[in-house]
């Protein structure tokens, strides 16, 4: 997936955040106290890091009737984009969508 959106020379480190860690970072790089399920962070145009708060999405996925596995992998993804400059918006989810799908990756979110 790393590839298909950033290029097999661009050099990702990827962090299994701690609450704790992403909050911090939240608030030190964004000003923002809440608790991230994803933050990227460009170091250069080859090299960048996301760190991804897995707990944060075990807990936000089911109010967004995706499956927790989708919703990693559209995290990561949507990390990804944001490496390469893209902001939020009808661009971006549009972009999601096509990575994927180009991956066969389907919610299978069951409602209860």
């Amino acid at each position: 997936m790393k590839e298909a959106v950033l290029g097999k020379t661009y050099e990702l480190s990827l962090v299994i955040a701690p609450d704790k860690l992403s909050q911090e970072l939240n608030t030190q790089y964004r000003n923002k106290t809440y608790t991230p399920n994803v933050l990227s962070f460009p170091i250069d145009k080859k090299h960048g890091e996301i760190f991804l708060n897995l707990k944060q999405a075990r807990r936000e996925h089911k109010e967004r009737e995706e499956s927790y596995e989708y919703f990693v992998a559209l995290l990561f993804i949507h990390g990804c984009l944001h490496l390469k400059g893209m902001p939020h918006g009808s661009t971006m989810e549009k972009q999601e969508a096509r990575l994927l799908a180009k991956f066969a990756i389907t919610n299978t979110y069951e409602r209860k």
